[in-house]
């Protein structure tokens, strides 16, 4: 119980100094190292809780995929980030409002928050012998949760759209190719027929 509470206490120390050095570093590379490293040290939180599958997912699809992407993408575009942050003080007082009024919401939260007294045997209830993590969240998700999950997956397809539609601009004096247009086009427009004399070629019939 010893080594766990201390492995408890040292991956929590760290994903949390993590969080906090994804909002306070300058360089955004810095801030997605950061939080690669955060996620990291949750995923050994997971693994302390039995939870090996969750903790395998938050490295696989969110420190793989997620987090790499955004280093990918805040490398490749070269945002000069000097100029975006001129101005960020007159939005100061905003922030601070609404930063007040989330610390007032935790605060509200944490005062109120108790276990109801069914919630610790619920906890302490084993998963069946038979039955893995994976297969026990399974179970769950696809069955109770089902309707949810499927909401959760047409948000993000919702999402990725929009983040296509936004992102994509047409530029100016540059030639596309149109499919309709290609197709539809009459054979006026796609041969022509000259008659050449004999021993001109081409250029004297011009």
């Amino acid at each position: 119980m010893i080594v766990a509470a201390l492995f408890f206490y040292l991956f929590a120390f760290l994903c949390v100094a993590s969080a906090f050095m994804v909002i306070a570093s300058r360089n955004p590379v810095h801030s997605v190292l950061y939080l690669i490293l955060a996620f990291v040290n949750a995923s050994g939180l997971f693994m302390l809780m039995g939870a090996e599958f969750l903790a395998m997912i938050l490295i696989v699809v969110y420190v793989g995929a997620v987090a790499v992407l955004f280093l990918f993408v805040v490398m490749m575009l070269d945002v000069d980030f000097a100029e975006l942050k001129h101005g960020v003080l007159q939005y100061l007082p905003i922030g601070m409002l609404i930063g007040g009024i989330f610390l007032a919401e935790l605060l509200l939260v944490v005062g109120a928050w108790s276990i109801g007294p069914g919630i610790p045997h619920v906890i302490a209830s084993p998963i069946p012998a038979n039955v893995t993590n994976t297969e026990a969240i399974g179970l769950v998700l696809y069955t109770k949760y089902v309707y949810f999950f499927e909401a959760a997956g047409m948000i993000l397809l919702v999402a990725m759209i929009g983040a296509i539609v936004l992102t994509l601009h047409h530029r100016v004096r540059i030639k596309r190719q149109s499919i309709p247009e290609q197709v539809s086009r009459p054979p006026e427009m796609c041969i022509e027929i000259v008659k050449v004399r004999s021993g001109q070629g081409l250029g004297g019939s011009a």
